[in-house]
């Protein structure tokens, strides 16, 4: 390694490096020297087996590929036969993602390229441990079996309505039961098996609700998070196993950008445009966060100095402000959040330090 002239540390380029544009059965994949030059390219099966016939045993290599479905287990696969794994992030590889000649070849050499010149060029992430991956995708799942439960119903009661009659008014998790007594004549057939599969799958989800309760004892971090209003013990994990560590971002002030709640900018000159939310970063935590801030702005939401101050945004911004008030709370928690995780303080409705509530 050698300094830089600002003093950073530079990394000096490897001797290969190799780009990997992975597909779901087969995987592309070009290899550059550190002058540049194509050694060799090819294509290899999408499994660890191939990936072992062609890479172990080989001297250290900076193998580079792009965040999806398989890079968590192809990344792991690879450091274990001992070679540096770079994973990019695709939302900002603009070069890659919005090329005008987009295919698996190019892709996987301009990662190569790119990976030998500088590594920041891919953004890079790390990818979380298998056991933390495991906890999440329970997460993940119950979220689909709660999406699926809403559509069915949603159908039920778009069914009642088109009969014109009404089901009875109930939360989702009673539905099957109290809907069950009163469905209209003639639509026996259409509703008995929707409203079956709702009590089945409210009855899974009952399942996993006590088993995520229990992720609070392998992560005292969970516990800590819950004490916030409208943080419940799915917001709490998701965030926990998401984040990965409270090192995932450089203060607690950015975790709003990382999540992609910060405001995109497309300022030249004088003209600085305002725009909406970047969406960058992980989907399933930021829609949790937007409603742990409606909770905290509704009807139910304690008094606390965030509630008061989302409300008075809400109520200055005009027909947009309530929803930009949603977004801004949904920062703030995320920031409050990960101040309270650093920090290990306890939550404070009204905390007299002004930076706990800052971003």
């Amino acid at each position: 390694m050698r300094k830089g002239s600002r003093g950073s540390v530079e990394v000096e380029k490897p001797a290969m490096t190799v780009g990997i544009d992975l597909g779901d059965r087969f995987s592309r994949y070009c290899r550059v020297n550190s002058d540049g030059e194509v050694m060799e390219e090819g294509r290899i099966a999408t499994t660890g087996e191939a990936l072992e016939r062609h890479f172990s045993g080989e001297p250290k290599q900076r193998m580079a590929m792009e965040c999806g479905t398989h890079s968590p287990w192809v990344s792991r696969w690879l450091r274990e036969m001992g070679h540096e794994v770079v994973v990019a992030n695709t939302r900002k590889l603009r070069a890659i993602t919005h090329s005008e000649s987009k295919n698996d070849h190019n892709d996987a050499e301009k990662l190569a390229r790119f990976a030998a010149y500088d590594v920041r060029l891919l953004s890079p992430i790390r990818h979380r441990s298998l056991e933390r991956q495991r906890d999440l995708n329970l997460l993940q799942a119950r979220d689909t079996l709660v999406r699926a439960r809403t559509m069915m119903v949603n159908a039920a009661r778009g069914l009642a309505k088109s009969t014109g009659q009404r089901l009875p008014p109930c939360s989702t998790e009673t539905f099957a039961q109290v809907a069950g007594t009163a469905i209209p004549s003639g639509l026996e057939p259409a509703l008995v098996p929707l409203l079956e599969q709702v009590a089945s799958l409210t009855e899974q989800i009952r399942q996993m609700d006590k088993q995520i309760e229990a992720l609070g004892k392998r992560y005292p971090e969970v516990e800590r998070l819950r004490s916030v209003p409208g943080v419940g013990p799915v917001i709490a994990a998701a965030y926990v196993l998401t984040l990965d560590s409270a090192e995932a971002t450089r203060n607690s002030r950015a975790v709003g950008a990382f999540l992609g709640l910060r405001p995109r900018q497309s300022q030249s000159g004088e003209s600085d445009p305002q725009l909406g939310i970047s969406k960058t970063g992980n989907t399933y935590l930021r829609r949790l966060l937007v409603q742990a801030s409606q909770y905290v702005l509704g009807r139910f939401g304690p008094d606390s100095a965030l509630r008061r101050w989302g409300l008075k945004l809400a109520a200055s911004g005009g027909k947009r402000g309530k929803k930009r008030a949603v977004i801004a709370v949904a920062r703030k928690l995320a920031v409050l959040l990960h101040h309270l995780w650093k920090s290990g303080e306890r939550y404070q409705p009204f905390p007299q330090k002004a930076h706990v509530l800052a971003g």
